[in-house]
C-alpha cells in the first residue's frame, strides 16, 4: 500500500512537474538564502517608501500613472532576480 505522499508524487509526475528534491541546505546556503531574501525586503522597502513620497508631491494623474508603472516594474525585478539567486542556491 502506498503512503498519500508517495500518491502524491506520482500525480505530479503525471502532470509534468518534477518531484521535490531530498537534498538539503547546508546551513551556509541557508544563511545566503536569507541575506539574499534580506536585502530584497530591504530594496524593496526602500522602492515603496520612495515610491509612496513621490505619489504624495505628485499632483498630474498621467504623471502618477507613470511612477506607477514604474514602481511595479521595478518591483518585478528585484523580486525576480531575489528568486533567481534563491534558485540558483539551492540548484534547482
Amino acid at each position: 500500500m502506498k503512503s498519500a505522499y508517495e500518491i502524491a508524487l506520482e500525480r505530479l509526475e503525471q502532470r509534468g512537474i518534477e518531484k521535490p528534491s531530498n537534498r538539503a541546505l547546508t546551513k551556509k546556503a541557508r544563511a545566503n538564502i536569507a541575506e539574499i531574501r534580506s536585502k530584497a525586503r530591504a530594496e524593496l522597502a526602500k522602492l515603496e517608501i520612495l515610491y509612496r513620497d513621490r505619489l504624495a508631491k505628485e499632483p498630474d494623474p498621467t504623471a502618477r500613472h507613470q511612477d506607477q508603472q514604474n514602481y511595479v516594474s521595478e518591483r518585478a525585478r528585484i523580486e525576480g532576480r531575489c528568486d533567481r539567486d534563491v534558485a540558483k542556491l539551492r540548484g534547482t
